[in-house]
């Protein structure tokens, strides 16, 4: 496995982790209505869609040229 596929990996479980802790203090904010588990339940949501936008764009971050040119066709 070479090193992108395990970074890949990683973050994968990253956004796991984001969304599923976001749900968990999205339920106590409504099991306490705690103003604060509302927010820490966004800030982790907001991380799990900025780590999504990483891994989807991760070529482009890391300067690994692209498959295809800018019109989507592929490349010879």
């Amino acid at each position: 496995m070479s090193l992108i596929g395990f970074h890949r990996i990683l973050i994968g479980t990253a956004i796991l982790f984001c969304a599923g802790y976001a749900l968990w203090e999205f339920a106590a904010f409504l099991r306490s209505g705690e103003t604060a588990s509302l927010l820490i339940a966004l800030v982790f949501a907001a991380l799990a869609g900025l780590l999504t936008f990483y891994l989807r764009h991760l070529a482009r971050f890391l300067g690994i040229p692209s498959e295809t040119d800018e019109n989507g066709s592929s490349l010879p």
